[in-house]
């Protein structure tokens, strides 16, 4: 299946479907219909089955997809089944936590290495360099990296981001809690913790008030 023009909102839904795919233990029905998925997950069917027709033709009347190869259809719609070679700007706890995470090996995503103004050590326990920014352009170009992901401060990620798109970067994956300006060719994914939190809080409250 093609990858144009799909609407944003369609491809962060993707992922949770495939997380709940892959939580339907094997012994199970190897099929799921679009209706089974929606249900499971709290969403519109009619989405849902808009959703998947983008990414899979496996889909069967009556009988539906069946779970193996929908898995794969969507890993490779979302480009899991290739790596994608990325730079981290910002090696404090929270960098160094991303740093850490194997799991992103199972989204294709391959974090090269760490750049800091001044760096606390030169490799983490896992492996993984960490070098003063002086050296990101060099290696940027060096390895054609095309990702850059910031966990600086909000006041200096508008700056990093530039150095960014100097270095060759098309993608951003934003940790810092700010907006920053990009060309209309970048392509910024923000990971705002703080607007999570307040979505949360608020689903809380009214969970609270209702059970007055």
């Amino acid at each position: 299946m093609g990858k144009t023009e799909i609407p944003r909102s369609v491809l962060k839904r993707l992922p949770g479907y495939l997380a709940y795919l892959k939580t339907i233990p094997q012994d199970g029905s190897p099929y799921i219909s679009a209706t089974m998925l929606a249900h499971a997950l709290g969403m519109g069917e009619v989405q849902v089955r808009k959703d998947l027709a983008m990414v899979s033709d496996g889909g069967r009347p009556k009988i539906g997809y069946l779970r193996k190869v929908l898995i794969d259809d969507i890993e490779q719609f979302l480009g899991y089944d290739n790596t994608t070679d990325a730079v981290l700007i910002g090696a404090g706890k929270l960098g160094q936590a991303l740093l850490g995470y194997s799991g992103f090996e199972d989204y294709g995503l391959n974090i090269l290495a760490a750049f800091d103004v001044s760096p606390t050590v030169e490799i983490t326990e896992e492996g993984k360099p960490i070098y003063p920014m002086s050296y990101l352009a060099d290696f940027c170009r060096l390895n054609k990296v095309l990702m850059g992901i910031i966990t600086v401060p909000a006041q200096f990620a508008q700056g990093v981001c530039d150095q960014l798109i100097e270095c060759g970067i098309k993608a951003v994956w934003n940790f810092a809690p700010t907006h920053l300006e990009v060309p209309v060719n970048i392509l910024v994914q923000n990971q705002n913790m703080a607007t999570s939190l307040a979505v949360l809080s608020m689903h809380l409250q009214a969970q609270m008030k209702d059970k007055k």
